[in-house]
């Protein structure tokens, strides 16, 4: 039996905002002990700098290096809130930001430098944990399932984890299994909060749409909503995978302030509605995590779409704002012991794979 070890997973989201970071001792399998976690968001110039470079343009290296110093700051601030020191601490899993996602032509980049973290912290690094499940031919999205499917041994199934960050995703677990035949499905649904941040950022200046107030005070344009739901994506059977500006917004050009965001709202649950259509059974539950449960607009129109009952993460037990960080600590542990991160029915990929780069940090 492998032993339990501590990791920090961090995780920099699709919208741009900020850093979470997350204890977890495990032994990349079954085992799971969750620990302390923070979030820091990024000042609103840091959060321009990594907009601008979306796409690999402008200057990548001076946002990766400020990207790679804020994480190093977020593990040093964890450590301390946790009453650890890095030697205390395995591994850090290391997600970066993702600024491209092309999977049809092989093509990911999540920026962020492994070695420079592992200088900084004294700790070693899992990083770029997308390419090789890219390089392979799979969708390198998403990575969570595998630990979705480790937290929720005990639960009733068949169920739904909807991951809203600034797109969504959905790992549907059916019963129990070993892991390599486990009933796992997982693809990205759709949009998550990406547009809705945007448009808010756009009408009103600030970089979300704050309890959904906004979008409470519109409606939703059916028509418009009919164009944005006419994308070729939703068509396309899983495994699938989305770049966060994948989609063309314009349908909702001119409508007031209030009024696109309450159709981009409605657009982010009628995709996951759509999704639906895709598991192999009905659920009995979906469990929402991500920034996006605590958007009220928008958990009321998942209630009103979805087939079965809508929670968030925190109704099971689980840490919701940390679950995406915890995710890379489990892959972490995972990825150095060799064992898959990615499923053929998580990312499409041809076969089981492990992934992930390791850095060890300087000795002296």
């Amino acid at each position: 039996m492998a032993e339990l070890r501590w990791a920090i997973g961090l995780m920099s989201g699709t919208s741009c905002d900020g850093i979470d970071a997350a204890l977890l001792r495990g032994d990349g399998e079954r085992r799971i002990e969750t620990g302390p976690w923070l979030t820091l968001p990024y000042d609103p110039g840091f959060r321009a700098q990594l907009r601008g470079v979306m796409g690999g343009s402008g200057d990548v290296a001076a946002a990766e290096r400020a990207l790679t110093e804020r994480h190093a700051g977020a593990v040093r601030k964890l450590l301390s809130q946790a009453g650890l020191d890095a030697g205390n601490v395995a591994l850090i899993g290391f997600h970066g930001q993702t600024i491209l996602h092309d999977p049809a032509h092989r093509r990911t980049w999540q920026i962020g430098d492994g070695a420079l973290l592992a200088e900084l912290t004294g700790i070693d690094v899992v990083y770029d944990f997308r390419s090789a499940d890219v390089a392979a031919g799979g969708q390198g999205a998403p990575l969570a399932p595998l630990f979705h499917l480790a937290l929720s041994a005990a639960l009733e199934r068949p169920l739904a984890v909807l991951n809203i960050g600034g797109v969504a995703n959905a790992t549907w677990i059916g019963g129990a299994g070993e892991e390599h035949e486990a009933p796992l499905l997982a693809f990205d649904t759709g949009p998550g909060n990406g547009p809705i941040d945007d448009w808010a950022l756009a009408h009103t200046g600030m970089p979300l749409d704050r309890d959904g107030a906004l979008a409470r005070a519109g409606r939703v344009d059916a028509r418009a909503l009919d164009r944005l739901l006419g994308c070729a994506y939703f068509a396309l059977p899983p495994p699938k995978s989305l770049d966060r500006d994948q989609f063309d917004l314009s349908a909702v050009d001119g409508l007031s302030a209030a009024d696109g965001a309450a159709t981009l709202t409605a657009f982010t649950a009628r995709s996951v509605k759509l999704a639906e259509r895709h598991f192999p059974a009905q659920v009995r539950r979906w469990i929402v995590t991500g920034g996006g449960r605590h958007n009220p607009a928008l958990m009321a129109a998942l209630a009103a779409e979805l087939s079965a009952p809508v929670v968030g993460a925190e109704a099971v037990g689980w840490d919701g704002d940390a679950l995406e960080a915890q995710a890379f600590a489990h892959l972490a542990l995972r990825a150095v012991r060799g064992l898959p991160i990615s499923l053929p029915t998580t990312t499409g990929v041809p076969r089981p794979m492990t992934g992930g780069r390791i850095v060890r940090r300087p000795r002296t």
